[in-house]
């Protein structure tokens, strides 16, 4: 039987939020539910370690996972892992940080295989960068870098001998800051690593929150005033900020930039927010006539308000007319200024429909955008 310890019962205090990290969304999931996936289906037990306070939040969280239990942890990550240890069932106890979520099945499967085979498993990365020991913030030694390893969880050991570890290490009153420092201790044994993953980091500070990479789409039509409708006495439309000589006027109730529409929807929905007809209504008239790079602005305060920012766009425009090839590069500058991304980060690309449908008619222009946020 092989039971996970889940340590979730820290506070995240350098991460800065009012609770505790692994309770915080990631992506719309609390964070503890990343790793409560990835054991499941692979141990026969899960214990979750958790405060006292935390339990009605934590319990809700267990509840799609029947072999998933509470036990409740101490004022030291020690303490707590040593209460997880005293409750377990498995013969094999593999303990893992809640605060990475990112674990994968390869992992979890690999230490499980180490410690079957070497008595212990430890998952770890060989460093990439030099690293230096100090002494009063001068380097005072460096080890060679082919020997130096970065140790992330989980950690695997079988049950009782841990256990004894952590007895023996709580009775001398020493602190460790994991299991394979206790088990090398008092074990006497060296643990046996096995190679980890960069995807594995563990969520310290408050950019680590920051969600993963989303992809957005938008598309928007603007219909061209036909004869006699009585077009504005203008000569131009507007594209991505850009004027454009053009003898058929767009009809809106901004100033009808439809790629700027497009991408704003695109930002939006990247986002997971509304639409741009949810924050700039046609039927307010503050709304009248106005610049859509203005509103673009808005758009982009409110995704960075989500921890996020473009990192690269991608607009589409369908128009038989007027002819675009010549404003691209404008256009390009002027989004590029607008995103703050350089201009190798926005594609732009015009087009005709070959004088089919709507576009082909010259009855209006489409123009679909694409996003990726970070």
């Amino acid at each position: 039987m092989i039971t996970a310890i889940i340590c979730a019962a820290g506070k995240g205090e350098r991460a800065g939020f009012q609770e505790n990290k692994v309770l915080k969304e990631l992506n719309g999931l609390p964070v503890l539910c990343y790793s409560l996936s990835a054991f499941s289906p692979l141990v026969d037990e899960i214990i979750v370690v958790c405060r006292k306070e935390e339990e009605t939040q934590i319990k809700k969280l267990l509840s799609p996972y029947p072999n998933a239990r509470l036990v409740f942890g101490g004022a030291t990550r020690m303490i707590s892992v040593y209460n997880g240890l005293k409750e377990a069932k498995g013969e094999i106890v593999l303990v893992h940080d809640a605060a990475r979520p990112f674990v994968s099945a390869n992992i979890i499967s690999n230490c499980i295989e180490s410690v079957k085979k070497y008595g212990s498993g430890v998952c770890a990365l060989p460093a990439t960068d030099t690293t230096v020991l100090s002494e009063n913030g001068n380097i005072a030694s460096v080890p060679p870098r082919q020997s130096v390893y970065t140790v992330q969880t989980p950690q695997g050991f079988y049950k009782d001998k841990l256990l004894k570890c952590y007895e023996k290490a709580l009775q001398d009153g020493n602190e460790f800051t994991d299991d394979s420092g206790i088990y090398l201790a008092y074990a006497k044994e060296r643990p046996a690593l096995f190679t980890g993953e960069r995807t594995n980091k563990k969520l310290t500070y408050p950019e680590d929150f920051v969600p993963a990479e989303r992809v957005g789409f938008g598309v928007d039509t603007h219909a061209f005033y036909a004869e006699g409708e009585g077009a504005p006495f203008i000569n131009f439309i507007t594209l991505g900020g850009v004027r454009i000589p053009s003898d058929k006027i767009l009809k809106a109730h901004s100033d009808g930039d439809v790629l700027v529409h497009a991408l704003m929807d695109a930002l939006l929905s990247a986002a997971s927010l509304r639409d741009i007809g949810y924050y700039f209504p046609d039927t307010d008239p503050k709304y009248k006539g106005a610049f859509s790079m203005n509103l673009l602005e808005e758009v982009l305060r409110l995704v960075k308000e989500q921890g996020l920012a473009p990192k690269n766009v991608s607009i589409s425009i369908l128009a038989e007319t007027p002819r675009l090839s010549p404003h691209i590069e404008r256009i390009k500058e002027s989004l590029s200024e607008a995103l703050h991304l350089p201009e190798s980060a926005i594609g732009v690309a015009a087009g005709t429909n070959e004088k089919l449908g709507y576009v082909g008619e010259k009855k209006g222009i489409t123009c679909h955008a694409s996003v990726l946020l970070g």
